[in-house]
């Protein structure tokens, strides 16, 4: 598993540096890549590629996620060997649903709209998004900054995605992993730990909209989600078949609204 500390996104390796200052040894911090397998009432359920951090969280968002639990009082016990790389989780109801259809293709339509789901789980677990919530265009703007400002193992390692469940006002919690779908889980997982309500909140988010990534803001349920980068068509049909606001390439001064701009409003 390597000589890295549990919790740290990045550790350290010996490099050779060329420049046009000429050749020399240096370190240089590197985000680490650490395989977590989930083991759910004693079989393998899945292979996670993450960063060592929030690993509980990580594994309650991913169960909620794939539609395996709903809360995290639904866990009876959850045990991460960090050395071994393995998460045992022990559910309260055996017979939860999910288990038999994690990663199984399945592609389907809806009332004739372009909702299309690519694994069953998304089919049974993804919610279409009512919420109220609005922001300002200025808002929008002031939120990527503190993400940005926030987001300094980025900057040490530019390996890593953010993801940060936000208020119209502030961000709450950030998370990071070398996964933009992990660090998305972990913010699911910090909130069912701590009933976190989250039809008011907001997603700000570091990496490009795909529709995987839109899933998982429709399984949280929030419905604005902020990034920086560009979306995908798919994840765009998506976020308007689900109710989601989707903004992207937030950056100078400018946005894009793919989704209900109804929630984005000029001051």
């Amino acid at each position: 598993m390597g000589d890295f500390e549990f919790d740290r996104v990045a550790e350290r390796r010996a490099i050779v540096r060329y420049n046009r200052d000429g050749i020399r040894e240096e370190a240089d911090r590197v985000a680490v890549e650490y395989p977590l397998t989930v083991v759910v009432d004693g079989e393998e359920f899945a292979t996670m590629v993450c960063t060592p951090a929030e690993l509980e969280e990580l594994v309650i968002g991913f169960l909620a996620s794939e539609g395996l639990i709903r809360r995290a009082g639904e866990i009876e016990a959850i045990r991460i060997d960090r050395q071994r790389g393995f998460a045992y989780v022990e559910l309260l109801n055996k017979q939860a649903a999910g288990k038999e259809f994690f990663s199984k293709r399945f592609i389907g339509s809806c009332c004739g709209k372009s909702r299309q789901f690519y694994f069953h789980n998304d089919m049974r677990t993804a919610r279409t998004i009512t919420a109220k919530t609005k922001l300002s265009v200025g808002q929008c703007f002031t939120l990527m900054d503190r993400l940005r400002d926030m987001s300094s193992d980025f900057r040490l390692t530019g390996g890593v995605h953010n993801a940060a469940l936000c208020t119209a006002d502030d961000v709450l919690v950030m998370r990071t992993d070398i996964g933009r779908h992990n660090a998305l889980d972990k913010i699911f997982g910090y909130c069912l730990q701590r009933r976190i309500p989250m039809r008011d909140k907001v997603l700000a988010f570091s990496g490009r909209l795909s529709s995987e990534v839109l899933l998982k803001a429709a399984k949280i349920g929030v419905g604005i989600i902020l990034t920086k980068s560009a979306p995908t068509t798919l994840a765009v049909d998506l976020a308007d078949d689900l109710g989601i606001t989707a903004v992207g390439f937030i950056r100078d001064r400018s946005l894009n609204v793919y989704s209900h701009p109804e929630r984005i409003v000029v001051e």
